[in-house]
């Protein structure tokens, strides 16, 4: 089997095709593919083509990289007038500098991590209330030493975050050196995952719009 489509690997590539090409035609892994045509030499007529192929490839690529950037630069401009508003809700900005101080800024997804449950169950009601995350998008990671690790560790944290067992991650158990358990209420780290980039330009957005009127009012403090 293999045979037989190295064959027409070899064929397709003597024929100009570049290895996309080859590997919409026929099934098989990028590695495996360049360790079958390695020794193949192309003719100056299929270099230029490929030359071509690869340079359209980079300019659709750049294309698509600048529409995003554009895309997530106007919700933050949005989120940012929108900041100015909301930023009379006192729950809004407590949620918001929680996440300006623990959440993630370069995940390409929101994230949250905390082992404090009034802080984990808080951020959770400000997903619900602020961002309109519908419960099936939220996914939870849980982080526990291998000394507190306890099989009831799960339930505990889907009862701070109610949210669905089937959303949860396997939990990563990091292996310790102790032997002795100091704290007995040490439930691990729970964080919360929302893949969702909008929302995290989103969230962005408003930190900067935030941010701009409160050190305006620090001025004149």
């Amino acid at each position: 089997m293999d045979f037989s489509r190295k064959i027409q690997a070899v064929q397709l590539r003597e024929q100009g095709k570049s290895y996309s090409e080859i590997r919409n035609i026929i099934d098989v892994s990028k590695s495996t593919l360049s360790n079958w045509l390695k020794d193949i030499e192309l003719s100056r007529e299929h270099k230029s083509r490929l030359n071509r192929l690869q340079a359209t490839a980079y300019l659709g690529a750049k294309k698509r990289q600048l529409a995003s950037l554009r895309h997530h630069e106007g919700i933050k401009e949005e989120a940012k007038k929108e900041a100015i508003r909301l930023s009379r809700a006192p729950f809004f900005i407590a949620g918001l500098m929680l996440y300006w101080a623990e959440g993630g800024k370069n995940m390409g997804s929101v994230q949250f991590s905390n082992s404090d449950p009034a802080m984990i169950k808080i951020m959770m009601h400000w997903f619900r209330k602020f961002c309109g995350i519908p419960e099936n998008k939220f996914r939870i990671s849980l982080f526990i030493h291998s000394l507190h690790a306890k099989a009831d560790c799960q339930g505990f944290w889907q009862d701070v975050t109610a949210v669905s067992s089937k959303q949860f991650y396997k939990p990563y158990i990091k292996p310790t050196i102790f032997s002795n358990r100091k704290n007995k209420l040490y439930e691990g780290t729970c964080r919360i995952v929302i893949h969702n980039r909008d929302l995290l330009s989103k969230i962005i957005g408003w930190k900067n719009g935030i941010e701009k009127i409160f050190l305006h009012n620090i001025e004149y403090v």
